[in-house]
């Protein structure tokens, strides 16, 4: 069994070998790494035991992912049931939990998991377009083939209809008699754009039409999305009265972060005294904020200081 550490590190070999940009590894974070490969952006967090999660963390690793339209995704070994079996989906907080072997899969191969591993067993999603198709075609009602399979005409109603997902034993016998595959993969690589409640608010920004997300446990304070259609995420950074020491040590992951995510690394502070870049990162005033009348504004200024 792999050491955490080991496991990060195998993880970051594949996706490099791979052609993903990856950025540094951040431990002791909501996220250890994230990686891009053209537009699939991957945020990602190891743990020994996938349990180790907990939901504070998974939160922020939703938010995120939101904003970036990354990929949120949990590598383990085990959970507190035994080891993670390969190409098999785990859920641990509203973030999809997999196996090393399963990340290869699809990384290499293109190969995606079917089975969703829940609560009484392990469960598939079905075609239900498919299922009719072939249903209509071998002349069976959804009695009859639901008599076949052992459930009720109204449960295959739902199977046709996209409503509940089958566990795994129903849909191979369904495989077996319509002699073909009905079931879906499971495309862990599409962006997360699940709708995340949040009460974080920056006056300013919101009012130029950002979306803001406060963080936590990530290496910068907060992230904000343009609402217009442009390229406009930010990574901020507020002084929050650090000291120019600190504040130049936190430029590195700025940079680092801006570079992988393809957004605009910046300060936000208060305090006249400091330069328009710290480190090469754009210095955004407070006040200055009051001043733009839109994002593309805002934009623009960080363009001029990154330039200059």
């Amino acid at each position: 069994m792999l050491i955490r550490n080991e496991l990060i590190q195998e993880i970051n070999n594949l996706l490099n070998l791979e052609g993903f940009k990856t950025s540094n590894i951040y431990e002791q974070r909501c996220f250890d790494l994230i990686a891009r490969k053209k537009l699939l952006i991957l945020l990602l967090k190891t743990f020994t035991n996938v349990d180790s999660i907990n939901e504070v963390h998974a939160e922020e690793m939703r938010k995120l992912s939101q904003i970036f339209l990354a990929s949120p995704i949990i590598v383990g070994e085990k959970s507190k049931n035994g080891f993670l079996e390969e190409d098999v989906v785990y859920e641990r907080h509203g973030v999809p939990a997999i196996s090393l072997n399963t990340l290869k899969n699809m990384i290499i191969y293109n190969e995606y998991p079917e089975v969703l591993a829940d609560r009484g067993g392990y469960y598939v999603k079905i075609n239900g377009n498919v299922l009719k198709e072939y249903r209509e075609e071998y002349s069976l009602s959804l009695k009859d083939l639901a008599d076949l399979v052992h459930v009720s005409r109204t449960t295959m109603y739902k199977y046709e209809n996209g409503i509940v997902k089958t566990n795994t034993e129903t849909a191979m016998m369904l495989e077996e008699i319509l002699n073909t595959k009905i079931t879906v993969d499971i495309d862990l690589f599409e962006p997360y754009t699940e709708i995340e409640k949040s009460n974080d608010k920056n006056d300013e920004l919101n009012r130029l039409g950002f979306g803001f997300v406060s963080t936590n446990k990530s290496p910068f304070d907060s992230v904000a999305k343009s609402e217009e259609k442009i390229k406009g995420s930010l990574i901020v950074n507020m002084e929050k009265n650090r000291k120019l020491k600190t504040l130049k040590k936190m430029a590195l992951p700025l940079k680092d972060l801006s570079e992988v995510t393809s957004s605009e690394p910046t300060f936000i502070i208060k305090n006249k005294n400091f330069e328009e870049s710290i480190e090469g990162i754009p210095v955004i005033k407070s006040w200055e904020l009051k001043e733009f009348e839109s994002s593309n504004d805002l934009l623009r200024i960080i363009k001029e200081r990154q330039d200059s």
